[in-house]
């Protein structure tokens, strides 16, 4: 088991470009991951730190189109080496041959995200040491104990640990949205129709104001089901390194 805490204890409440660096130059064979959203401020300070630093998305076939266009102007704009994960057709063709395009409505959002989103992702950091998210703990409750780094609960094996950096997780939404202005950062043009957290095309809508930002998820469903795999080691305990 790898010891963690003397890491954690640097990097316990330091600020997103230190913990970029610290990660960057920890490990070698590490990505970044960005959603498509507001986290691509994360993208903005790896490429000033590490250019062609590996950058993973998720294209699960269900995005909006604008999201689509947003994903192209990032590997534009900066020095990455963007790479698109998609799902495996042999599992995700079944599903919607047996169930249809909306089963989620009906039977929660875990088999479809795990299709689309979890078994890609998945696939990917097991050719890696380490990732990059752009997680904040004011996005959910269910992200209240994250730590600036921490051994992934939810892709890690015995055989293969993997290393999580959350760089952003002591910034409000507000101080990411400096960010963004600040530096003139690409931005989904959704967000200016009041879409705040992001993801696919039928699990996403705008948010009246004063809701929370993840009200907009899988909003048929309990503030608490609202991660879809990708973080699950959020919806436990984090385990001790």
């Amino acid at each position: 088991m790898i010891d963690l805490s003397p890491l954690e204890a640097e990097l316990a409440g330091k600020s997103p470009m230190a913990i970029l660096k610290r990660a960057l130059a920890s490990f070698d064979n590490i990505a970044l991951s960005f959603s498509g959203a507001e986290d691509v401020a994360l993208v903005d300070m790896a490429a000033r730190i590490k250019p062609g630093l590996q950058v993973i998305t998720l294209d699960t076939g269900r995005l909006h189109p604008e999201t689509y266009r947003f994903i192209e102007e990032v590997r534009e704009k900066y020095p990455i080496a963007l790479d698109i994960l998609s799902p495996d057709p042999a599992r995700l063709e079944p599903l919607v041959r047996e169930k249809g395009l909306f089963s989620f409505y009906r039977d929660g959002h875990t088999e479809c995200c795990g299709i689309r989103k979890v078994e890609p992702l998945r696939r990917r950091l097991a050719t890696l040491q380490a990732w990059i998210t752009g997680q904040r703990r004011d996005q959910n409750p269910t992200r209240q104990d994250l730590a600036e780094v921490e051994r992934d609960a939810a892709f890690s094996t015995p055989e293969h640990p993997l290393i999580k950096f959350n760089p952003l997780i002591n910034w409000t939404s507000a101080q990411v949205w400096d960010y963004i202005e600040a530096y003139q950062v690409p931005v989904n043009e959704l967000h200016r129709r009041g879409y705040v957290s992001i993801g696919c095309e039928p699990c996403t809508r705008a948010i009246l104001p004063h809701q929370h930002e993840r009200a907009g998820r899988w909003w048929w469903e309990n503030s608490a089901k609202k991660e879809c795999g990708l973080h699950a080691g959020n919806l436990n305990s984090r385990p001790t390194t």
